[in-house]
């Protein structure tokens, strides 16, 4: 629902120049979609969201919301998808609005807060401030909601420090979700003006996801589940939309690949002299362990010539074990 009932323009924001979309979404779309996705979904256990992004949903006249989530009604009744979702903007949040939501079986609201620091904010035109989304934040919780609260490192006029203020904040806010975006400069943007008068300066790839991984430690530590890490890489994105800044189709993947770098690099056991090593890992974290394009693995075979890195399944988080290979 790119941009729909958005009253001010960020000055990073195209939605449909990324998305290829624009306008309100017609029902009959919606439904096809909705269709085509669930069909391709896999067999067996698994839960199903069907989320309206993009917009500035609770900004639309009451009426086109209860449309809207009455045509997605009959997934949830029939089992077929277990939750409701939706992105507004905090400012746009109030007693009438909640109560419609709830009626309607909505069970996640994420705020796009995107800074906690009112300087960031008024910076980039968001049009409300930290107060705002500490009242939004409140409301949500009381009425039993999920709240998630989304985030962007790199704006105009934020720092690292301050990124990890408002993860503090994001925290303190009570958040059970939030999402991790890297600012990026898009095409038809105020950002991309700025951007091309040496006025913005975006993050390095490297800095983006140094910071990223160093956010994600601290909220998982504080029970928030990270449910996105960068933008997901749409048609726009991957062509000609994108101007300049840290995105890359696999951001998941190489913070994910840090935070075991910075695992190993720590490890104040590793064997001395030249040796032939196992290091064991979580199965779920085999591949991030290893490192996109086997970047951790090839940092240590630097030093182990002769490494091996196998799956074992009682090991959990992020434990590892090292040990030397005998069969060597």
């Amino acid at each position: 629902m790119p941009e729909l009932a958005c009253p001010f323009q960020c000055i990073y924001c195209n939605q449909a120049t990324i998305s290829g979309q624009s306008g309100f979404p017609d029902s009959a779309d919606i439904v096809a979609l909705i269709e085509r996705n669930l069909q391709s979904l896999p067999t067996g256990k698994k839960h199903v969201d069907i989320a309206f992004f993009g917009g500035n949903f609770t900004g639309l006249p009451l009426k086109h919301q209860a449309d809207y989530l009455d045509l997605v009604l009959p997934y949830l009744y029939d089992g077929r998808v277990q939750g409701i979702r939706l992105s507004t903007r905090p400012d746009y949040i109030n007693d009438e609005v909640l109560l419609l939501l709830k009626a309607k079986h909505v069970h996640t609201i994420e705020l796009g807060a995107q800074s906690l620091d009112d300087e960031v904010l008024a910076r980039c035109g968001r049009g409300h401030t930290l107060a705002d989304v500490a009242l939004a934040s409140s409301k949500i919780r009381e009425l039993g909601f999920r709240l998630a609260l989304q985030m962007m490192i790199g704006l105009p006029g934020d720092t690292a420090e301050k990124s990890l203020q408002t993860a503090k904040t994001i925290i303190n806010l009570g958040a059970h979700e939030t999402r991790i975006y890297p600012c990026l400069v898009v095409r038809g943007t105020a950002l991309e003006q700025q951007y091309h008068n040496n006025e913005y300066t975006p993050l390095s790839l490297e800095e983006a996801v140094s910071l990223s991984a160093s956010l994600l430690t601290r909220f998982e530590s504080a029970g928030v589940k990270v449910i996105r890490l960068g933008l997901h890489p749409s048609e726009g994105l991957n062509g000609d939309a994108l101007v300049a800044g840290p995105f890359h189709p696999a951001f998941k993947e190489l913070v994910m690949t840090e935070i075991w770098r910075q695992l190993f690099i720590s490890f104040p056991a590793w064997p001395t002299g030249p040796a032939s090593i196992i290091i064991e890992v979580p199965g779920h974290e085999f591949n991030f362990a290893v490192g996109y394009a086997a970047a951790n693995k090839n940092m240590l075979r630097k030093r182990f010539p002769k490494l091996q890195f196998v799956c074992n399944s009682r090991l959990t988080g992020r434990d590892f074990i090292v040990k030397p290979d005998i069969q060597c």
